[in-house]
């Protein structure tokens, strides 16, 4: 099993090495600095039994620079021209894992954050903008697959983003943040419970309000709907998760 992981290991990297190499070959793209980039507040609801929601504080970012980009929380390079966009070699900021030093968790160890990296898109069309990324997870061994459609329109001076997509997480990748091992099980007061995969629906409405030519305030809602292998968990109090931010960004052109 363990040269089996090494193996696809290996053949990922020589996979990515590959992408990065068809790039150097590709025409370079405009080195301009384009997008937004700030400071925001960001919340987001814990799903697990006991843990606060506290808002925090951090940088913003949505632009491209060449090859590179940032999407918020989603960062990369582009490579090879495929369609209206790229294929990217992509990263994912996640804030899944928890800690497990409160009183309700006593005998759960703790979650380390997932370290999602791999391969995407985005295609931007005249009907909208559709997002693809399938992610390989450091941490658990398991895999992130992610597929989002996001359209825009104008209301008066504010610009409205409405977003609709899907998340796949392998069993692996449920079982290291919501699964309960037989050990935990009985250290714990909650049984023991092995996860499954999950796929997880998406809605999000995000808007982009003028404050001056160059200054804006980006809101976004968001809202997953948890799917029974995740509520199933005894660490799992709810069947939904919603999340936002309110950013203060300057626009470069």
């Amino acid at each position: 099993m363990k040269i089996r992981r090494l193996v696809k290991h290996r053949l990922s990297v020589l996979v990515l090495m590959g992408v990065v190499l068809t790039a150097a070959a590709q025409a370079p793209l405009d080195d301009r600095l384009t997008g937004d980039l700030g400071v925001a507040v960001y919340n987001t609801q814990k799903i697990v039994r006991t843990q606060a929601a506290p808002s925090v504080t951090l940088p913003y970012a949505y632009f491209d620079l060449g090859r590179f980009y940032s999407r918020v929380d989603t960062f990369g390079f582009k490579t090879a021209r495929l369609g209206s966009g790229h294929v990217e070699v992509a990263g994912r900021i996640s804030f899944e894992g928890f800690k497990t030093d409160a009183p309700g968790l006593q005998g759960i160890t703790p979650r380390a954050n997932p370290l999602p990296v791999g391969l995407g898109t985005y295609q931007e069309t005249p009907w909208g903008a559709v997002f693809a990324y399938s992610f390989y997870d450091a941490t658990s061994g398991g895999m992130l697959h992610e597929l989002t459609y996001a359209a825009e329109f104008k209301l008066g001076a504010v610009t409205v983003y409405p977003q609709i997509g899907a998340e796949h997480r392998s069993r692996n990748y449920v079982q290291h943040l919501y699964g309960v091992s037989a050990a935990e099980s009985q250290a714990s007061v909650f049984g023991a419970y092995s996860a499954g995969s999950s796929t997880t629906p998406v809605l999000a409405m995000a808007f982009e309000l003028p404050v001056t030519e160059t200054w804006h305030i980006n809101l976004q809602l968001r809202r997953r709907w948890l799917d029974s292998a995740i509520t199933r968990s005894p660490l799992v109090s709810t069947h939904v998760q919603d999340s936002g931010f309110m950013a203060l960004t300057r626009a470069f052109q």
